[in-house]
């Protein structure tokens, strides 16, 4: 019996690291059969002009800013840093749809920053 707890509170902090690890690039997988776009993704009230008091994720579809459903700003790293959405516009793989003036994202995977990758 000792040895199972020593095993699973060994294998906890590799479990958590794996499962974090996973949100902060992308939500989903895409759907092959569906339509993959590149957009514009960043903060809708701090870069896309979106009304509001707090800092959501948002996208750039046809020049128009939509707030996303189905993953947030902070999913996707920190927001504040100086890559972060709320400080920079950065490029997006995205698949969803329009649903009431909101993106309802089923995959989202922001794409790594050019001046990084430099």
């Amino acid at each position: 019996m000792m040895k199972f707890i020593l095993i699973l509170l060994l294998s906890l902090p590799t479990a958590a690291a794996y499962a974090q690890q996973g949100t902060t690039s992308s939500i989903n997988s895409p759907d092959a059969g569906k339509k993959t776009m590149v957009v514009d993704a960043s903060c809708g009230q701090c870069r896309l002009g979106l009304p509001g008091q707090s800092c959501d994720l948002a996208v750039r579809l046809d020049g128009k800013a939509y707030f996303v459903d189905g993953t947030t700003v902070d999913s996707h790293g920190d927001a504040h840093a100086p890559d972060g959405l709320c400080q920079t516009i950065r490029k997006a793989e995205v698949q969803g749809e329009l649903v009431d003036n909101r993106f309802k994202a089923t995959y989202f995977r922001l794409l790594p920053d050019a001046v990084k990758a430099k």
